[in-house]
């Protein structure tokens, strides 16, 4: 007894929708229509759409589907292709379950970048949004530097220099910029790139400084501005001329 398009779909397990689908695309052969015009399947239509959905179901793209199921000479290429490609999907679902295992861990904004979820505590707004910045500039070493220095900011700095009013005073702003000086000339100390980084950039130096420039304008404070500008002068200053209690005596 011949079926219709709604009993064929009822027996293979899937939907008239997609029945006709495969009937545009030249996968499913039209079948023989009755004197009323509706469309008669045998089982050979069922055989052929189980066939479909199964390749399907592995992942084999639509328009490879025939050959495969013909077997055709290129049918190897195709599935170690499509291996290759699961093997790849795999990779990034383990590392997305491993990404939200440690954002849950330590109860992170869940678009922090990877590695620094356990200082995302520490960063302001403006912090996170530098972050995901140098996620595009910098590699995974200096990634996990910067990551290092946040968690080493053990002194309140850099949530001093988050919290800078626009307005904030001379005084305010010189005490600040004496401290943050004192940390860049310890971070570049502790991590030497960090004066010259082009061994550490994703991008042209030229590209990157400019992005940056355009970050720090647009993310922080005309203060917070004027302070970071001026420590990084003094770092440099103290770098070329240190206090005479850290010279070191090479008599």
């Amino acid at each position: 007894m011949p079926w219709s398009t709604r009993e064929l779909a009822e027996r293979a397990g899937t939907t008239v929708n997609t029945i006709r689908h495969y009937h545009r695309t030249g996968l499913l052969e039209e079948p023989e229509r009755r004197y009323n015009g509706y469309k008669q399947y045998d089982v050979q239509h069922l055989v052929t759409l189980l066939r479909i959905r199964r390749l399907a179901s592995l992942g084999v793209p639509l328009a490879q589907i025939g050959d495969v199921s013909a077997r055709a000479d290129s049918t190897p290429e195709v599935l170690r292709a499509l291996d290759t490609e699961l093997q790849q999907g795999i990779a990034r679902l383990e590392k997305a379950r491993a990404d939200l295992a440690v954002i849950l861990r330590d109860d992170a904004p869940a678009d922090i970048p990877a590695g620094f979820e356990s200082v995302a505590a520490r960063l302001s707004e403006a912090d996170r949004s530098i972050v995901h910045i140098y996620t595009q500039l910098y590699d995974e070493s200096a990634l996990s530097d910067i990551q290092k220095l946040v968690e080493a900011d053990t002194d309140g700095v850099g949530a001093e220099l988050d919290e800078l009013p626009a307005d904030a005073d001379e005084d305010t702003r010189r005490r600040l910029v004496d401290r943050l000086a004192a940390t860049i000339v310890r971070n570049n100390r502790d991590f030497p790139w960090l004066t010259d980084p082009a061994a550490h950039l994703a991008k042209d130096p030229s590209f990157t400084a400019q992005t940056m420039a355009d970050a720090l304008n647009d993310l922080y404070n005309p203060a917070q501005l004027d302070v970071i500008e001026r420590a990084h002068t003094l770092a440099g200053q103290l770098e070329q001329n240190p206090p005479e209690h850290e010279v070191k005596d090479t008599t």
